[in-house]
This record gives structure tokens, sequence and C-alpha cells, in this order.
């Protein structure tokens, strides 16, 4: 019964992104004119309001509580062109240049939505860029973990929309060389480099799991209670 309740769940969620998806293919056309950025350039970091709001920490540690704790083998089979990305989200704009537009500060894009200047600071490692050749999303979740945890039994329609979730906290600009570094790995073995971004980034973490029922391993689990104990730091 536990299992059919998790199915229904997860069905829910991906209709109700599929239809978010839909309606972003089709609000503006083709020849819309992109978005400029109008941020003030400051020299600090970005408000964080652009990225969807994780859950507080008192929240979070509850849906930590729910997670299903599952040691995560290496399902065979992963591919990231199984998690189809990055998709048109409106006119020329993919999922990558709207999260561009998104984090970014005094952001210009070209009549094909690319940024062509701009600012965006990495909340990884806490490096200030100008150019988005040097800028990765990431995905908060990464893919191939999410595919060992439970989405390697999704449908292809499924693990599209995961892979380009602007609605839940699971896409963020950053350095490429922070993204890189950590991969596939789970907080159990990576940890942003900015100790201060911890609390933010656990939150995120722990919502993704939860709003789309994958597991996680013990490991995981203690590193999350622990990144979480610095929200009251």
């Amino acid at each position: 019964m536990i299992g059919v309740i998790r199915h229904l769940r997860r069905t829910a969620i991906f209709t109700a992104l599929s239809a978010l998806a839909g309606l972003a293919l089709t609000a503006a056309p083709a020849t819309a004119t992109p978005d400029v950025g109008t941020q003030a350039s400051t020299g600090q970091a970005p408000s964080l309001r652009e990225l969807p709001e994780p859950p507080d920490a008192t929240k979070a540690r509850e849906l930590l509580g729910d997670l299903v704790v599952a040691d995560e083998d290496d399902v065979p089979g992963y591919s990231r062109a199984k998690f189809p990305h990055w998709i048109t989200q409106h006119g020329t704009c993919d999922t990558r240049e709207v999260t561009l537009q998104r984090d970014g500060q005094d952001v210009v894009q070209d009549d094909q939505c690319r940024a062509v200047s701009g600012t965006w600071y990495s909340e990884y490692d806490g490096l200030t860029i100008d150019s988005a050749s040097r800028i990765d999303i990431d995905h908060v979740v990464p893919l191939k973990e999410a595919w060992r945890s439970g989405a390697s039994q999704w449908t292809t329609p499924e693990r599209r929309a995961f892979a380009n979730d602007l609605t839940d906290s699971q896409l963020i600009a950053v350095s490429a060389g922070s993204n890189r570094a950590k991969g596939d790995k789970d907080p159990g073995n990576w940890k942003p480099p900015l100790r201060s971004y911890w609390c933010t980034y656990s939150r995120a973490w722990i919502s993704v799991k939860a709003t789309y029922q994958l597991t996680a391993n013990p490991a995981e689990t203690n590193a999350l209670s622990e990144m979480l104990d610095t929200c009251n730091a």
C-alpha cells in the first residue's frame, strides 16, 4: 500500500510539472524579446530570492526523517541522455539560459537568448564570474544520484521534468569548477566548500529528494543532519 501511495504522489508531481512545462512552451511566441537583467551591480552576492526557496530548517529536518533510508547501489543503464535537458522554456530560451538569467546580475541576452554579459556569484565556492562560459547549471541532486535512488524506475518524460525543474530548488548557476568537483556525489561525499552555504544546500537537497520520493543512504542522511545543524549556528 505504501508503494502505491508513493507512486500516486510521484505521478501527481510529474503531472503538475509537465503542465507547467507546457505553459512555458506556449506562454511566449518564438519571436519574443528576451528579458534583460535589471539588477544593480553591488559587488555583493545576489539575493537568494531568485532561487526557489527550500523549506526552513525545521521542516527540512522533518522531511529528512521521512525519507526512505536505503543503500544505493550503482544501478546499470545510467546515461545523461535518459534525462533530456536542456529543454525550451519559452521563446528561444532553454532551461540553462533561464537559470543564467535568474541567478545572475545585469545579465544581457542576445536574440537567441544566450547570455552575452553579466555577473554570477557561485554560492558553492564564493567566486564571482563574469563569463557565462565559466558557469555550469548544477542539478542540486545530480542526475546519476537520482538514478540510483529511484529515477531508474521513471519514464523518460518524468526524468525530463526532473532534469529541467525550475519550480523546486533543484537548479542553480555555479562555477564550473565546483560543479565538476561535486560530480554525482551526495552530501556524504561532497559538501560546498563554503560552509556558510551548507544550511541552504542541505535544505534544497532534502526538499528535492522528498518531492521526488527518492531514497537516501545512511551516510547521506547523517551528513544532511550535520549540515542542518549549521542553520542555527
